[in-house]
């Protein structure tokens, strides 16, 4: 098992492996179409639930994400309510409704003070707005919170400096470093900040274009990262998200896509286990 990267920011594909899969786990039972002893390993909701109920506070728990995306919106939306299950009072409001009030409070389309807040938003893309700088300066309470940019994968070459070696990891070296593969050994370049495949290249031992995502951070800093092919089942390549909630992994979902580079459009796939 190989970790090909880490994301702490942005949860998509949350709604599906938390709630989605486990509807059809009961569904695909009741039908017959799996044993009726299967299993998931999916114990996301529970753990949310009790996370934000250690949370609790008299402060309204604001949840936003950007206005005309539908399935970011689904998200939040089904994050929020975990957290109502959990006690919480919550607001849904969008990233454009946000405000600057008096000293630089953020505020809500009624000018309430905005105390704790979570956000379907890249973190880098709140640093290089308008108002970024201020974000150093911010009293409000993120969830995840702003020191937490782990999606950011200059982690890797981080990770393999500090575990040289480690049979989780890929061997991962900044643009210009020193590779950590040998001479003829396939590679990948990302994005430091990229999402859903975007930009991402792979290269064969002799250099030559393997597969390649379009997107939008070509710009971007780069890493490099040891091939490692994912599993293969028809058409099909498999790639494994682990969740993790309060340190503690908790589930998994699927997702499969017919290129090497898994993209936006990738399905995404329940599991259940049997035996």
């Amino acid at each position: 098992m190989k970790l090909l990267e880490y994301n702490a920011d942005t949860p998509t594909s949350l709604y599906e492996s938390a709630y989605f899969q486990w509807l059809w786990l009961e569904d695909a039972r009741r039908s017959g179409i799996i044993p009726r002893d299967a299993d998931q390993y999916n114990a996301i909701q529970e753990r949310l639930i009790s996370r934000f109920s250690e949370l609790y506070s008299r402060e309204p728990f604001y949840f936003c994400c950007c206005q005309d995306t539908d399935e970011d919106r689904s998200t939040v939306l089904y994050l929020q309510d975990c957290a109502q299950q959990a006690g919480q009072e919550s607001r849904f409001i969008y990233i454009e409704d946000l405000g600057l009030g008096v000293g630089g409070v953020l505020t809500d389309l009624d000018d309430n003070v905005i105390q704790r807040a979570f956000k379907l938003y890249p973190l880098e893309w709140m640093m290089r707005d308008d108002n970024g700088p201020l974000l150093r300066k911010r009293r409000e309470q993120w969830v995840e919170p702003l020191w937490s940019i782990l999606s950011n994968k200059g982690l890797m070459p981080l990770l393999w400096r500090f575990f040289p070696g480690h049979p989780n990891l890929l061997a991962s070296w900044f643009e210009g470093e020193k590779p950590q593969i040998a001479a003829g050994e396939s590679y990948v370049r990302k994005p430091i900040y990229s999402r859903e495949g975007g930009n991402v290249t792979i290269f064969d031992g002799q250099n030559n274009v393997v597969d390649h995502a379009d997107g939008d951070y070509a710009d971007e800093p780069m890493i490099y990262q040891a091939f490692q092919p994912l599993p293969r089942f028809g058409d099909s390549y498999t790639l494994i998200g682990s969740w993790i909630v309060d340190d503690e992994a908790c589930g998994m979902g699927i997702r499969e896509d017919n290129t090497l580079i898994t993209k936006d459009t990738s399905r995404f796939v329940p599991h259940y286990i049997a035996g």
